[in-house]
């Protein structure tokens, strides 16, 4: 793994280069393996390297957005989420200039804005007019391809309409947004743990006991990084359902 990311580094340094599918596959594998903090840092500075080289690339403009986005997620506080949200953002919306007809830029770009959101609080969020900008991206993703990334435009759709305070909050559309996801994807643990998150706020508490238990009876073998971060935060959903069945 060492030698393949200094590769893609002596690689990204030549000047004016785009990315070659072999490397945008050496990336690819990298990210499969962002579990790891050190990969996550190494991919950064190869992509920011290569876009430097190659600034309207949009291989790699999506593959940045896709890695902040990341980082957003699984930041540990507000601050550092609100940056990587603002980053996957930026990102995510000079890719979709550059190709408006693929989905990747608008859902991450979209996805970013969804976490400066949480990281700023939802309803100063809302006061910052980002609620048309959210939507307009995310819709036009769920319009080129709503099963991308196992159904993850779908996904965030779903936790819009269970994040919105009210009366905007509309849980009965997020359940079924994540049902459908489900439906073509029933090992997305994602879905699961937001579905349960959802059966809570619905006052169903043993339904969402049994979505929640899909998350840790679930493999991970589909995004292996992905799936382990889903169960380790499932953990905080699980404790508060198990509270309400006492």
């Amino acid at each position: 793994m060492r030698s393949l990311a200094l590769a893609l580094v002596l690689l990204m340094a030549l000047p004016g280069l785009a990315a070659t599918p072999d490397e945008l596959s050496a990336m690819d594998a990298l990210y499969a393996k962002r579990a790891d903090g050190a990969v996550v840092k190494q991919l950064g500075e190869t992509l920011n390297k290569a876009l430097q080289a190659a600034p309207e690339d949009y291989e790699l403009l999506w593959r940045s957005a896709r890695l902040l986005q990341w980082q957003a997620d699984g930041a540990a506080d507000s601050k550092a989420k609100k940056s990587f949200g603002k980053q996957a953002w930026e990102m995510g919306d000079r890719a979709r200039k550059v190709v408006p007809g693929r989905v990747e830029g608008h859902y991450f770009s979209a996805a970013g804005i969804g976490s400066y959101s949480q990281a700023v609080g939802i309803l100063t969020a809302l006061g910052e007019g980002l609620e048309g900008k959210y939507n307009e991206r995310l819709d036009t993703a769920i319009k080129l391809d709503p099963q991308y990334d196992f159904g993850a435009p779908l996904l965030i759709k779903g936790r819009y309409h269970y994040e919105l305070p009210w009366p905007k909050r509309d849980l009965k559309k997020s359940a079924a947004l994540y049902q459908k996801v489900l439906a073509a994807h029933p090992g997305n643990l994602r879905a699961w743990m937001f579905l349960a998150d959802t059966l809570l706020a619905q006052g169903e508490e043993k339904q969402a006991h049994e979505a929640i238990l899909k998350v840790f009876q679930g493999s991970v073998a589909y995004d292996p990084a992905e799936g382990q971060r889903v169960q380790a935060q499932a953990k905080a959903v699980r404790a508060r359902i198990e509270e309400k069945l006492k």
